[in-house]
């Protein structure tokens, strides 16, 4: 479970959930016109959703807002393996049985079930797609496209400019199959921008329909196209994705090339400048081959990768035009969207790498205490603890001496108790402390014991953190002996500031007499005892 674990510390709207259900997300969506909605998937395959709720668009039959996360128990155990939405907002997704499911804004009939009625609870989107598997689906702002396993596109919805590619103006209620010149093509990959579609067949072609007006078509002119349209500039170029943002389109070719048209005017298109392209125009990006191209219909920011992992964004940077290729010191293209773009919403769906991958801090963290591998247990007041003598010897210079010295495959402690060892052995491994204050005294006497300053420091804190009337004499003898100074100092201002409760507790009755006459003579002169 632990390598299920999904990085959405980015998105803004996560910061709503607790601690043990972040840990617990495998794939997540972030949507809507200030990224204030999203949905995820849990690795249970339970669905929820959160934010603001606009049109309906979390799904859960009502309009109301939630800043809790709510189950949308029909999407529970569905397997999602392509999501979209619109401006809308209206949300589609594909499930790993092929079926489609949609909900949310439906004023351009854009959910494909016949009328324009919201839908606040996942339907499914049968006309014309029940013997059809689903792979993936896009929407743009009103209108929603689907590729199904045979290589067929279908589309619905908002058609103003022709993006729903029927040949006709007219809006489109139900699933309908794009055909024209695409009728015996097979297409194996869809984006939409906000008013226009576009496909990339198995050869590597790349086709256009829908909204023309700045270029995205890529076609030479600006005129809107009503039925799918081949990019004749790319001609001989093999095209394996392709994206589109607000009115700007990406292509990436199978030797890692870029190539961008369409508008310009935060510099989405890379070029150096602002002037709109209407036709694909090769994107300098230093001779790095690109592996992956993002973008999202909802904003005007662009995104790579390089084959060596590195990520280039362009275009709108939060309220500013980046004109060029800028190399960030992100790993994927999803966080320029979650940092930089406006709103900041996902281009596609989040996905964990792996179901069983765990980070080297993960594995450590799993391998403590775990006698499978261990070479090496120290007693604590009759308790073992399993450990491994390599890792210990790189974290802390107390056991690469003392290891280097002895093959012992066992060891007894005797000066320190089995809780604190145990969380000293547990931070070694984790880089974290888990224990309560009055635990972390003797942690931090240990600390100072093996000169561990970083732990010192973090006991301290967790010491702050735990601080009462009831404690703080305590608290403050233990800072007092281990000579942690700040510490000291934060516990005695802690316990002048409390004084009257603070002098009535038996810790104060008990104290030694030389830190009561030290702490007499310092409250004074710090004024406690001025009336």
């Amino acid at each position: 479970m632990l390598g299920s674990m999904l990085d959405v510390g980015k998105w803004p709207v996560f910061a709503l959930l607790r601690p043990e259900d972040l840990r617990l997300i495998r794939q997540a969506c972030v949507f809507g016109s200030a990224g204030n909605e999203a949905l995820y998937v849990t690795v249970n395959d339970e669905v929820f959703s959160l934010g603001t709720n606009c049109s309906g668009c979390l799904g859960l039959g009502d309009a109301q807002s939630t800043i809790e996360p709510r189950r949308i128990d029909i999407l529970c155990g569905k397997k999602i393996v392509s999501l979209s939405y619109g401006t809308g907002p209206h949300v589609v997704i594909a499930t790993a049985d092929g079926e489609v499911f949609a909900w949310g804004h439906n004023g351009y009939s854009q959910l494909g079930n016949g009328t324009t009625n919201h839908g606040l609870t996942p339907a499914q989107v049968s006309a014309n797609l029940l013997s059809k598997k689903v792979t993936e689906v896009a929407c743009g702002s009103h209108h929603t496209i689907a590729l199904t396993t045979e290589g067929e596109v279908y589309a619905w919805g908002y058609n103003n400019s022709g993006q729903v590619g029927s040949g006709s103006k007219a809006n489109q209620p139900t699933p309908r199959r794009v055909s024209s010149c695409l009728q015996s093509k097979v297409v194996v990959n869809i984006a939409c921008g906000q008013l226009c579609s576009m496909a990339v067949l198995d050869n590597g072609e790349a086709y256009g329909w829908g909204y023309n007006c700045n270029g995205q078509l890529g076609l030479g002119n600006n005129g809107n196209q009503q039925t799918p349209c081949r990019i004749a500039a790319l001609h001989g170029i093999n095209i394996v994705q392709i994206v589109c943002g607000y009115a700007h389109t990406l292509a990436l070719t199978d030797e890692g090339a870029v190539y961008a048209w369409g508008a310009n005017s935060y510099g989405q298109l890379g070029t150096g400048n602002k002037g709109n392209q209407a036709v694909p125009t090769l994107i300098n990006t230093d001779k790095e081959r690109m592996v992956e191209v993002a973008a999202c219909h909802a904003a005007h920011t662009s995104a790579a990768k390089t084959q060596s992992g590195q990520v280039l964004m362009w275009g709108q940077c939060r309220g500013q035009a980046v004109l060029s290729p800028h190399l960030t010191h992100f790993t994927c293209t999803d966080d320029v969207f979650a940092c930089f773009a406006t709103p900041s919403v996902t281009w596609h769906l989040l996905t964990v790498d792996g179901d069983d991958y765990l980070t080297v801090a993960q594995s450590l963290k799993k391998e403590f205490d775990s006698p499978e591998i261990s070479d090496l247990k120290f007693l604590v007041d009759g308790k073992c603890i399993h450990v491994h003598k390599a890792l210990l010897k790189i974290r802390c210079e107390h056991f690469r001496a003392l290891l280097n010295e002895t093959d012992e495959e066992s060891i007894e402690i005797d000066q320190f108790s089995y809780l604190v060892y145990r969380a000293f052995l547990e931070y070694l491994y984790t880089d974290t402390i888990n224990l309560p204050p009055e635990d972390a005294v003797g942690l931090l006497d240990l600390a100072t014991f093996y000169r561990e300053t970083r732990l010192k420091r973090l006991c301290q804190e967790t010491i702050k953190r735990g601080i009462s009337e009831e404690n703080a004499i305590a608290l403050l003898s233990a800072a007092v002996k281990y000579e942690a100074r700040e510490l000291e100092e934060f516990c005695f201002k802690f316990c002048v500031n409390h004084m009257t409760a603070v002098t009535q507790t038996q810790a104060f009755v008990d104290m030694d007499h030389d830190l009561l006459k030290n702490f007499i003579h310092k409250a004074s002169r710090y004024g406690a005892f001025k009336n």
